[in-house]
């Protein structure tokens, strides 16, 4: 009797599978410029909710942020940081240094602003993806090499994950971009999105490692 009333109980406390909550949704915010506001398009056509739906559609749930700004230079991202990647942030992907390549900032400048983005976030445990932008011609091959050198040097120093270019595949392609030939059309974020899913997929499974 006793020993039946003890199976009972035990079978009774013992949680099913079925009740086990789902995995909670992975915090993401992209902290960018007009690039990911999505300058020229509806909501659901920016660069970060067309990446939720990808992630969405693989299985990956994703709570996203648009923390993109228009006009923001990697300065501006850093002066905002601490109220654009608010605390129970999981992840943030950061999308900034076209606005200073366009107008000629000193790389030096960019650097040390995306270099305490970084430093910032990784010491508030929040892991970091990088988006590399590469500078126009029109500032000549010094300035190119300076710049273009500042994310993969970034991503390296830190061991954080870097996508090259963010327009890869867009950039320069008329098609692909609005009027102004420099903000991807919806057609253009679904290319970036595409490319940059399997950076992406990598870095949502390492933020799910270290949550288990």
């Amino acid at each position: 009797m006793h020993i039946a009333v003890l199976m009972l109980m035990t079978i009774a406390t013992t949680p099913s599978l079925q009740a086990q909550p789902a995995a909670k949704p992975i915090k993401l915010v992209v902290l960018g410029d007009s690039l990911s506001a999505g300058l020229g398009l509806s909501g659901q056509d920016s660069f970060p909710a067309k990446l939720k739906k990808s992630l969405q559609d693989k299985g990956i749930a994703v709570d996203m942020t648009n923390a993109g700004v228009s006009g923001d230079t990697s300065s501006g991202g850093r002066d905002r940081l601490d109220w654009s990647v608010p605390d129970g942030t999981d992840g943030v992907i950061v999308e900034l240094g076209a606005n200073d390549a366009l107008r000629g900032v000193d790389p030096d400048l960019t650097r040390a602003a995306l270099t305490d983005i970084v430093q910032r976030l990784k010491a508030r445990k929040i892991a970091v993806m990088l988006c590399g932008m590469l500078a126009p011609p029109n500032y000549g091959a010094d300035y190119a090499a300076r710049f273009n050198s500042i994310y993969p040097d970034l991503a390296k120093k830190f061991d954080v994950p870097l996508y090259p270019f963010f327009l890869e595949g867009v950039a320069a392609d008329a098609k692909l971009n609005q009027a102004d030939g420099i903000h991807p059309t919806a057609a253009g974020v679904d290319i970036i999105v595409g490319n940059i899913m399997p950076t992406a997929e990598a870095f949502l499974g390492t933020i799910a490692e270290q949550r288990r």
